[in-house]
């Protein structure tokens, strides 16, 4: 069974994500122990994340205002008050054998995250169910070398504070699930929310997936909705709803179950495999026996926090796309993969736009040649060794014909390899620019010397003109060959 399989779908295919974004805190969510990854195996822990007793949470504030943030860009309504539960459940990563978590007064809900094909394919709103905060549990390492079967715990991350995503069952194809994934990543990337690192286990994706297959007599049937979870990347979430849809379909046809009889399903997804594994029947809210944390007194929250809130999260990247594309007159797919670079990108870009004061042209120089910089060598543009004003200088004298655009490329590479300014490397590299009363001057001697492309350029055949570029590149290697070919042009018309 492949995905492919699924490309001529007699069904329709809903989806509903669960996100869970590891909050950018220093600190987990109800103690003081540091969050940075990487740490030796049980080295951040305290006697609250353990679990021990006597130890009493409290709530870290910057991470419920993070998590605010987040809620408000997902344009979610805020409840004015809102409490915390515990989540029952034994795992051996879970030294409390609860979990710290919101059930059902979360602190807010019913908002929505548009995504967009930027090929057109499909424009799909989401609908937020709710977004709500919770510690992380733990971390299983299972050690099978050599038949041992071992498993270690490290609780380095049992605490961590998790902003959770739910959304509606609006997707409709692993194509859109992945987009709006990246969506999601980009804005919490923009907010500072999170760093949104699937790696480092900073963002972590289940799916909810069925099919509503249309019946001969008119009714839908459904498959049972299965929970799918181990993706560790966007491309894997993807290939993983792709492959259970084709799975489902196959099953049904097979069995023509009909909608109850099946209990829902938990699956892990085997990424070299390409197949989704079963895993145990999905659990209900009934079976974590929730109830409200005695040791944790609810949150409020006001018009004035909200306000400030609200006036620290700077323009989403559906917003910004929008107003680069009408500030800077760039095309909505120009405007889309400036911002989809992220904030700094955009900075830089608009810093070089002012100092030439032109959006389209600072845009291609950006796309064609610093960001193809940047994925080769791998840096941000922090690093970047030609800045917003060296870089608007170079553009700015290929505009003004100094330099045609093929030699300000050459001058650029050798800015990244020495750093040195324009005029540094005009200089070292012995380019003079030809004034105008020089460049007539050798386009009335190629003139001269070619009757042949006179009398076809006076015959209607403009294009001839190209024959003279070559030789006026011979003859002085620093003249602009389009100012060549229009100089030519007009003292042929003037003959």
């Amino acid at each position: 069974m492949t995905a492919s399989a699924a490309t001529s779908e007699p069904y329709t295919t809903v989806i509903g994500l669960e996100v869970h974004v590891q909050l950018q805190t220093r600190t987990k969510l109800f103690c003081g122990c540091s969050t940075r990854f990487g740490a030796a195996p049980n080295t951040q822990v305290c006697p609250v994340c353990l679990g021990l007793p006597g130890s009493l949470p409290v709530m870290n504030r910057t991470a419920f205002t993070l998590a605010l943030k987040a809620a408000l860009a997902l344009g979610c309504r805020i409840a004015a008050f809102t409490k915390w539960d515990r989540k029952n459940y034994f795992y051996p990563d879970l030294p409390k054998g609860y979990q710290i978590s919101q059930y059902d007064l979360p602190f807010s809900s019913d908002g929505h995250l548009e995504v967009t094909d930027p090929k057109g394919g499909f424009v799909r709103n989401v609908g937020i169910v709710r977004v709500h905060l919770e510690e992380d549990a733990g971390k299983s390492m299972h050690d099978e070398a050599a038949g041992t079967a071992d498993s270690r715990i490290d609780l380095n991350r049992a605490g961590t504070p998790l902003c959770e995503i739910v959304t509606q069952p609006d997707l409709r194809s692993p194509q859109e699930a992945r987009a709006w994934l990246n969506e999601l990543k980009l804005l919490l990337v923009y907010l500072g929310v999170s760093d949104c690192n699937m790696q480092e286990g900073s963002l972590r994706v289940d799916a909810n997936v069925n099919l509503h297959i249309p019946q001969p007599d008119g009714r839908i049937a459904k498959t049972p909705i299965v929970e799918i979870k181990n993706m560790n990347s966007f491309r894997s979430v993807e290939r993983a709803l792709a492959y259970e849809a084709v799975r489902q379909y196959d099953e049904w046809q097979a069995t023509k179950a009909e909608l109850g009889t099946t209990p829902k399903q938990t699956r892990g997804w085997d990424d070299p495999a390409g197949v989704t594994r079963a895993q145990r029947h999905k659990e209900e809210s009934s079976d974590y026996r929730y109830f409200p944390d005695p040791d944790l007194v609810p949150v409020t929250v006001d018009e004035r926090q909200l306000a400030e809130v609200r006036a620290s999260m700077g323009e989403p990247p559906a917003v910004l796309r929008g107003t680069l594309a009408a500030k800077w007159r760039i095309s909505p797919y120009d405007a889309d993969v400036l911002v989809n670079q992220g904030r700094d990108i955009v900075a830089y870009f608009e810093d070089v736009a002012t100092r030439v004061g032109e959006g389209k042209v600072a845009s291609n120089w950006l796309q064609q040649d610093v960001l193809r910089t940047l994925n080769e060598r791998g840096e941000s543009i922090d690093a970047f060794p030609v800045r917003p004003e060296a870089l608007a200088d170079l553009i700015g004298r290929v505009q003004k014909g100094e330099f045609d655009t093929s030699r300000g490329r050459e001058i650029f590479a050798e800015m990244l390899a020495s750093g040195r300014s324009v005029a540094d490397v005009v200089a070292s590299l012995g380019i003079a620019v030809v004034d105008d009363a020089d460049l007539v001057a050798l386009c009335r001697e190629l003139l001269a010397e070619n009757p042949k492309i006179v009398a076809d350029v006076r015959g209607g055949k403009e294009q001839a003109a190209a024959g003279l570029i070559g030789q006026a590149k011979k003859k002085n290697p620093n003249v602009n060959p389009a100012k060549v070919r229009q100089t030519c042009l007009e003292l042929i018309r003037a003959m």
